[in-house]
């Protein structure tokens, strides 16, 4: 069996990939990922294993496998050696609470001097781990609050405490289901783990081509097709993926080449990579498995998620087909070369039946199977599926190839969901929780619109760099609480804390999609981010229009809903003209200044008795502003089409 694929799998230089040393840790890798995998997929089925012996389980092994492969990534570095007993001290926990589990339980969880000298190792890895995969933020958010539980008592006044012993520490955190190995946990070893293996599968039997071929039929003879291709092809990869990066890195090597060839200036085909690769993080069902924490932590059913995630989702890529178009008409680029235009009917008659495995999730999803459990269903129909397809096939090593990757991709959200426990359970047994979502309400005072904007910030600035799932859940604990019990309703208020902790792909100073797009595209980095936040522009305003219409969120009749979507549609196109300044022909600064005041008055939270008004006076204006350019292109494509007498 070849050992490259493994060692390209985790992205282990060449110059590392010789001796013993990397040999053993290769070999400790591909074990703990398959056992992971078997552990994961027989619980997801068959279940038997009660919340904490499975989360411990699967923190032992994630953590232990990100670690050796650190050892790896650094294996000349003098301090490599320092991975290998760190590694080693993340196994310890999960063993030990299942052989000891039952004495356990008979103690009352309270911990003695063997299992807080475990919570300390245990502590001492996950928090390795983090800086590994995470950087500083969510180690020094993990050692605040690790200092606050054993000193809040030197804090005086209403933030401070009685203090906790280290022992008691280490009864909450690690022998309970209220710390390490929480609700945070519990959906990362249940939902992330699992979609992150499903996304894997398919893309190994060769789905993601599938969506490229697809979109390329739908939209491949339209002028700048290739860029439209990319936002459809990209939006439903991502939407299993749930990585922007990912996304990017995966679809991105085949769409940002086609969209240069086609004509679009490098940042700008970088830019709609990584702003459509950024949508499936938003777009249902799977929305980077954050649809399934928020029904987790908000006790709301996993289709109302779903159904509420629905129509701001499809405004972010209206709002990218939108700007797409227009940037094809402005610098008048071609559609795609019939050579590589496939035929709609070939590509569903031929490869088809490949999409099965989407079909049979959504539908299990829809009669009432858990999401786990339809996972399951849809993995195992994607490898019953490509046996049927030689270029497909999936040996034993594809096989464990896929299982290397799936802990590659989910190895920083455990990381995330490790540092997430600490802090759910510190801010459980302080109290701190009230505390903090009483600061930005003290802070913005009565009025809604300044507690939004607080919470956007907050937001942005805690969700920069983090992964999907990671960012929602540590928002979902810190802030939105604060917008719940200003009065928000739960789905509207998690959604928002949602868009802007996902704000960061494409924003600077971090904008990792928009820099991997810039990196494939051959582009100037921040200028790419600039380009992908012109682009993914609802992003910023979509969660303002749910909170002010929940209609958009599906919470009201179906009038009511209609009139939310046409309002909040128009006022998008009207943005998206405006910010690309072109219909047909450039458009004058008044007309641009008359699109983004037709968007005012078409999103405004204006009083009740002038709100329809106003709606109707600003579509009005919009229609007005676009007629005569659109008459303009329309008479220019007649005359351009037109043959010499």
């Amino acid at each position: 069996m070849k050992c490259d694929d493994f060692f390209q799998a985790l992205e282990v230089p060449n110059d590392h990939r010789q001796g013993w040393a990397s040999g053993l840790a290769l070999v400790l890798l591909v074990v703990g990922a398959a056992l992971t995998t078997v552990l994961i997929l027989y619980t997801a089925f068959e279940g038997g294993l009660t919340a904490l012996l499975l989360r411990s389980a699967f923190l032992s092994l994630t953590a232990s496998f990100a670690l050796w492969w650190m050892f790896l990534k650094q294996r000349h570095h003098p301090l490599a050696w320092l991975w290998w007993p760190l590694g080693a001290m993340a196994t310890l926990a999960g063993p030990y609470l299942f052989i000891h589990y039952e004495e356990m339980v008979m103690a009352g969880a309270m911990a003695e001097e063997v299992e807080t000298g475990l919570f300390v190792l245990t502590v001492i890895a996950v928090m390795a781990m983090a800086r590994a995969y995470l950087g500083r933020f969510m180690v020094g958010l993990g050692l605040v609050a690790l200092a606050y539980a054993l000193w809040g008592n030197l804090i005086p006044g209403d933030y401070g405490h009685a203090g906790y012993a280290l022992d008691r520490m280490a009864s909450n955190l690690l022998l309970r289901t209220e710390g390490l190995y929480g609700l945070p946990m519990g959906v990362a070893a249940e939902y992330i783990f699992l979609f992150s293996l499903l996304g894997a599968v398919l893309l190994r039997t060769g789905l993601g081509q599938v969506f490229v071929d697809i979109a390329q039929a739908l939209t491949g003879r339209i002028q700048g097709g290739a860029g439209l291709t990319a936002v459809v092809s990209s939006t439903l990869f991502s939407s299993i993926n749930g990585s922007a990066v990912a996304g990017v890195v995966t679809t991105g090597t085949f769409t940002i080449p086609l969209m240069k060839r086609s004509g679009y200036r490098p940042k700008v085909a970088g830019a709609i990579e990584a702003a459509a690769s950024s949508a499936g993080q938003i777009m249902p069902p799977v929305m980077g498995a954050a649809a399934f924490l928020m029904a987790e932590i908000t006790q709301t059913p996993y289709a109302e998620i779903a159904a509420a995630a629905l129509i701001p989702a499809l405004l972010y890529v209206f709002a990218l087909l939108v700007s797409v178009r227009l940037e094809a008409g402005k610098y008048r680029l071609r559609p795609l070369d019939e050579a590589d235009i496939p035929a709609i009917s070939e590509v569903l008659l031929r490869r088809g039946y490949m999409l099965t495995p989407l079909v049979v999730l959504v539908g299990a999803l829809i009669v009432g199977y858990t999401p786990s459990k339809a996972a399951v269903m849809a993995i195992g129909m994607a490898l019953v599926l490509s046996l049927f397809r030689r270029e497909g096939r999936l040996g034993l090593r594809q096989v464990l190839l896929i299982m290397v990757e799936s802990m590659v991709s989910v190895t920083p959200v455990v990381a995330a969901v490790a540092v997430a426990g600490i802090l759910i359970g510190v801010l459980t047994l302080t109290g701190l929780a009230l505390k903090l979502s009483s600061m930005i309400l003290v802070a913005g005072g009565d009025s809604l619109f300044l507690v939004l904007v607080l919470t956007m910030l907050t937001s942005f600035v805690l969700g920069m760099g983090m992964p999907t799932s990671a960012a929602y859940l540590l928002l979902a604990i810190l802030i939105a609480p604060a917008l719940v019990k200003f009065g928000l309703p739960v789905i509207a208020a998690h959604m928002f804390i949602f868009y802007y902790g996902l704000l960061s792909a494409i924003t600077p100073p971090v904008a990792l999609a928009a820099y991997a797009g810039a990196s494939i595209a051959g582009a100037e980095p921040t200028e790419t981010a600039v380009e992908a936040m012109r682009m993914g522009f609802v992003k910023v305003v979509a969660p303002f229009l749910f909170v002010y219409s929940p209609a958009l969120l599906l919470e009201g009749t179906w009038s009511e809903v209609a009139w939310a979507a046409l309002w909040a549609f128009s006022a998008t196109f009207a943005l998206s003209v405006a910010f690309t300044a072109w219909l047909g022909r450039r458009l004058k600064v008044w007309e641009i200044a008359g699109l983004v005041l037709a968007f005012v008055m078409l999103s405004w939270p204006f009083p009740a008795d002038w709100l329809l008004g106003l709606r109707v006076l600003g579509l009005a204006a919009m229609l007005a502003l676009v007629w005569s350019p659109l008459q303009h292109w329309k008479s220019s494509r007649l005359l351009a089409s037109t043959p010499n007498s």
